[in-house]
């Protein structure tokens, strides 16, 4: 069962024009002054008890108030809002840590000529899809750190961003490993589930520049946050030349390093040298334990200013046919 509310998008609106609705309704009602005009029969007709007593204009301004009012709340857009923003999930929370370097666009198989960055796209997605009730979240590095989604369980949002994702989207001169993991491990350090994991994605080693590895590892260790890095590729690649066609390319993998950071946490290290080998991965990840815990999820909110505008309608008719037919001689 849902639990709804109603807000208003556009709510400093409502700042400017209801004090200046009041201010109108106070000199309408207390500074105002009608114009007066004299006949010569009106002393006869008050002496025959023949004036009308009606109070139609006060009638018809508070139905002109009420309009400016209802047209005013229109136009600070009401929202009706699903109150229900946490729920129980069995599973952990993710962080997957992508690197968008420059050898990224390398590929290791001459029979399958995606890019790494392509690769590690596409297995990212399927894995996301899988992990239903866990919250994920997405880091980018290169030369420095992204954070491209905080956790979430909008999984479609997030399939989005990791689909649009190419290389160049932040400076891919450098691979700072342990920038990106200490952005990662601050996503994850406020969150209450038992169990949180880094999804390291990488294919070179640390440039110039980066932070102590053993920085991230007690930060880790300190948040209980396991790090799974996947090297990707090996020490080899290639890259196909506009004139020389394809090249072999060295780019030292640091395994050490990366099995460290696995180590040291309580995770693990793999190699995918190809694509299939990546999907394995992620298949042995997404088989690690699970807990019950709550989690939050992002409001959903409903636009609801169709009874708004039939409440305006409603009323500008009334007071038309009131003014037009009903008090239109008085």
């Amino acid at each position: 069962m849902f639990d709804f509310s109603i807000r208003f998008a556009y709510l400093p609106v409502l700042y400017g024009v209801i004090p200046a609705l009041i201010g109108a309704l106070w000199y309408r009602w207390y500074s105002y002054k009608s114009p007066v005009y004299k006949y010569s029969l009106v002393s006869s007709l008050i002496a025959q008890d023949l004036q009308v007593k009606t109070p139609h204009k006060a009638i018809l301004a508070t139905m002109r108030f009420v309009l400016l009012l209802v047209l005013a709340l229109l136009i600070a857009r009401p929202q009706l809002v699903d109150q229900q923003s946490k729920v129980i999930v069995e599973g952990i929370d993710i962080m997957m840590l992508l690197d968008v370097s420059g050898s990224m666009h390398l590929f290791d198989d001459l029979k399958d000529r995606r890019s790494r960055i392509d690769i590690a796209k596409k297995e990212a997605i399927k894995f996301i899809k899988k992990r239903e009730n866990d919250p994920v979240g997405l880091v980018l590095f290169a030369n420095e750190a992204v954070s491209r989604c905080p956790l979430t369980l909008d999984k479609k949002m997030l399939e989005s961003i990791v689909d649009s994702t190419e290389l160049g989207v932040i400076n891919s001169e450098g691979t700072m490993i342990t920038k990106g993991l200490v952005m990662a491990l601050n996503r994850l350090k406020h969150s209450k589930a038992k169990s949180k994991i880094i999804i390291l994605i990488t294919d070179g080693a640390p440039t110039p520049g980066d932070l102590d590895p053993r920085i991230a590892i007690q930060l880790a260790k300190k948040f209980g946050i396991k790090i799974y890095a996947i090297g990707i590729g090996g020490d080899g690649g290639f890259r196909e030349h506009p004139m020389f066609g394809i090249e072999p390319i060295n780019i030292p993998l640091n395994t050490q390093l990366l099995d460290a950071l696995a180590q040291e946490t309580g995770g693990r290290f793999f190699e995918a040298r190809k694509s299939q080998d990546l999907a394995k991965i992620y298949d042995e990840i997404n088989i690690l334990e699970k807990s019950e815990y709550e989690t939050d999820v992002y409001h959903k909110y409903y636009d609801i200013f169709m009874p708004f505008l039939w409440a305006l309608l409603g009323l500008i008719m009334l007071e038309l046919l009131l003014a037009r037919y009903v008090w239109f001689g008085v």
